[in-house]
């Protein structure tokens, strides 16, 4: 088996030099293999308010340059003990949902193909529909562990099914989740009614709300969370706006009185050990952010998510 090929050595180029692949990683085209494929998806045609997470990968790849490649926290080396490389982008219809969704399902079930397990930076979160069809194909239903300050579980918005609020409702009609093991962390503020919850509830899913976060605690936050998803294959998507604006204000939708980044990276590193399968970062919208600050959080979350897909004992 040949070396893995890690980032460009920050010692003979400097970080702000050369390509912005996600942590200067190399492309997809010069390994012969990827066990991790980080894809950009700049699509955001499915948003309700702001606007502008098209541009995110790009922005979110630029801020991952200060990465390295030995994870303290993890005590791993995630580009050591896997290939990780970077994929480039889907290039999704912005102009017709439908043809998106099916475009980015089709692109990720090739990525996926010979055992590569993507981490997907958006774009808005409409693109975890797809993302899902493509994981359900190989695994069946899957544990959907799931940052957000939102449900996401909403029916329509002006008629339309597929947005970046309905995909899990989505998800869980077409039977793509299991609805025994799937869970919201981080949902804060109003809803439309008290039925939101029930419906969400019905779909399939358990909920740590911000308020339980700070009454009980992140270790409890992290217990309920390894209680509810096993050892079932389990799918991460994680919403930038579960965070605070303070730390995540470049986002479409943003919710007061949200996690801080040092929590949600807490809560992320705990997922070691447990069977991810795929993962997406989502609703970066760099014309909200300043000096990076969302960017860079949302780049530090890829980072956990791939130290914590490292082969056990790596």
């Amino acid at each position: 088996m040949s070396e893995n090929i890690g980032p460009v050595d920050a010692s003979l180029v400097p970080r702000y030099a050369g390509i912005a692949t996600f942590a200067r990683l190399p492309r997809i085209e010069e390994v012969d293999h990827a066990d991790i494929a980080v894809v950009g998806v700049p699509f955001d045609s499915g948003v309700s308010y702001r606007p502008g997470a098209r541009f995110g990968p790009a922005h979110v790849r630029e801020s991952s340059r200060l990465l390295r490649p030995y994870n303290p926290a993890q005590d791993v080396s995630p580009f050591a003990t896997q290939q990780v490389a970077d994929a480039g982008d889907i290039a999704a219809n912005p102009f017709d949902i439908d043809d998106a969704v099916r475009a980015i399902e089709e692109a990720a079930t090739a990525l996926r193909a010979g055992g590569t397990r993507l981490v997907t930076i958006g774009g808005d979160h409409t693109i975890a529909l797809p993302l899902l069809r493509s994981v359900a194909k190989e695994h069946g239903p899957v544990a959907v562990l799931h940052f957000d300050a939102h449900l996401d579980t909403w029916d329509t918005y002006f008629g339309a099914p597929v947005t970046h609020g309905t995909p899990f409702r989505r998800a869980s009609e077409e039977g793509l989740i299991d609805r025994t093991a799937s869970m919201h962390v981080g949902t804060r503020g109003p809803l439309y009614g008290e039925a939101d919850l029930a419906d969400d509830e019905r779909l399939g899913f358990a909920v740590v709300t911000t308020d339980h976060i700070e009454e009980d605690g992140v270790e409890r936050a992290v217990e309920r969370i390894r209680a509810r998803i096993g050892d079932a294959p389990l799918y991460v998507s994680v919403d930038i706006d579960v965070l605070d604006p303070a730390h995540a204000p470049g986002t479409g939708t943003p919710e007061a009185g949200g996690l801080t980044s040092r929590e949600l990276l807490r809560m992320l590193r705990a997922l070691s050990g447990t069977h991810i399968v795929g993962a997406d970062v989502v609703e970066v919208a760099p014309a909200y952010d300043h000096a990076q600050i969302t960017a860079v959080a949302a780049a530090h979350v890829t980072y956990e998510l791939v130290s914590a897909m490292a082969p056990a004992g790596a």
